[in-house]
């Protein structure tokens, strides 16, 4: 399959959480939310391509109620196994077949997405949909690469993006209507790329307002 095709996520699903610097990363973005939101106790929150539900659960104990949707009913079952496992009462899981133009439903004070948008090949559009589902207020915290040249993933199927330019993001918001747009680093790690040793890679987390 060629750069851009639909990856299995089904397929990763059992094994997703075995890599730490999945679990890092996703520890890493949701303490940088919440330092940059401040307190989330009566919010309620979408995780938009919520995978296995790393992110979703590390701001859980955070906030009022959370949901995570994914296209990957793969990605969905691990998570539901948590909630269940755990007892978690206010964290809810739902399919949502994005790559059929299925969109989420619903209004939200709080949207998050992790790692994510690099996969989503119309990133306007994907920031529209996200401002319709905002309530008047509402805000977006998203996280991924920052510009890179493509050596991140070993497998680039389903990727549509090496990363993004922060400026150009902005830009993008601004034109959907968000305002008090900020970023910051959400995190930074070494990464073994094959055939070019260890490389550094960032994260970005990008927060605006409706």
């Amino acid at each position: 399959m060629d750069a851009g095709e639909h990856r299995d996520f089904d397929k990763d699903a059992a094994q997703w959480d075995a890599k730490p610097e999945r679990v890092r990363l996703a520890n890493d973005v949701a303490s940088a939310i919440i330092r940059e939101a401040g307190l989330l106790r009566d919010v309620n929150v979408l995780d938009f391509g919520c995978g296995t539900g790393l992110l979703t659960l590390s701001l859980q104990p955070h906030v009022k109620t959370i949901t995570g949707v994914d296209s990957s009913q793969g990605m969905l079952e691990v998570l539901r196994e948590k909630i269940r496992s755990q007892g978690l009462g206010n964290v809810y899981a739902m399919f949502v077949n994005f790559e059929k133009g299925v969109r989420v439903q619903g209004a939200y004070e709080l949207i998050v997405s992790s790692m994510t948008l690099h996969h989503v090949q119309d990133t306007a559009g994907l920031l529209r949909q996200w401002y319709a589902l905002l309530m008047p207020g509402g805000r977006v915290f998203f996280s991924d690469l920052d510009a890179e040249d493509g050596s991140f993933h070993s497998d680039n199927t389903g990727v549509f993006h090496h990363g993004f330019d922060r400026s150009r993001l902005r830009t993008l918001l601004q034109d959907a209507g968000y305002r008090d747009i900020r970023d910051t680093t959400a995190s930074t790690f070494i990464k073994e790329v094959a055939g070019a040793g260890k490389r550094e890679f960032s994260v970005f987390l990008i927060s605006a307002r409706k």
